[in-house]
């Protein structure tokens, strides 16, 4: 049994604890507001679940972090170290305000996650699908309607690590490069979002392995 922390349990978080906990694995929830604010989504989905610190969700086999973007300094590094980390956040300037490595196109989100995280191994997933899409769509392994996501990172162990865990969450994935390649599956790229249906079809549309590779490959800076 694998244990997930999330930094962040907001929309995509949430959603890949819920899926986590309905595959079986223990998940510690926490968010910057404290576990307590986190209490009632850690008894809605179970025994699995329980709310906690970030250092706690820290100490988890794979650490998804799900907060936005401007937070990324926040994100502790000591208790990381060796860890496997999946990076689901995506810049927004309008929100995030303007960072000018990730405007220049000088270093991808992941990327400048990666380095005060120096001694994790950050895996970009999760960050191109609606969240509602993330829920309704995971599908078990050999499902001819499987749906899939792109990852990118620069650890081939730790790839593999995270293949396993959304393999057992529902998902297929196709390998989109190493973090500086991870921009063709950021905000205004094909893969972001269409390939899994409009946001106002909350069920989704299945994306196969080929319909991720096209999209993929039809990134353009």
């Amino acid at each position: 049994m694998t244990t997930v922390g999330l930094i962040g349990s907001g929309m995509i978080g949430g959603t890949v604890a819920r899926l986590s906990v309905a595959a079986g694995h223990q998940v510690v929830l926490s968010n910057s507001r404290g576990p307590e604010t986190l209490e009632e989504l850690a008894r809605e989905l179970g025994p699995l679940a329980r709310a906690g610190t970030g250092a706690q969700a820290s100490a988890g086999d794979i650490v998804v972090v799900s907060i936005p973007f401007h937070a990324y300094l926040s994100v502790p590094a000591g208790p990381l170290a060796g860890k496997t980390v999946i990076d689901t956040c995506n810049y927004y300037p309008q929100r995030d305000g303007q960072i000018a490595e990730l405007d220049t196109g000088a270093v991808t989100s992941s990327g400048l996650l990666q380095r005060p995280l120096s001694g994790s191994h950050v895996v970009k997933a999760f960050n191109n699908i609606f969240f509602k899409h993330l829920l309704s769509l995971a599908r078990p392994a050999g499902a001819a309607d499987r749906t899939f996501l792109p990852i990118a990172g620069d650890d081939p162990a730790a790839k593999q690590a995270v293949t396993a865990f959304l393999d057992s969450i529902g998902y297929g994935t196709v390998d989109a490069g190493s973090l500086a390649d991870s921009w063709r599956q950021e905000p205004g790229t094909p893969v972001y979002g269409p390939p899994y249906g409009s946001f106002e079809q909350e069920a989704g549309t299945p994306a196969s392995e080929d319909t991720i590779r096209a999209a993929l490959a039809a990134a353009t800076r």
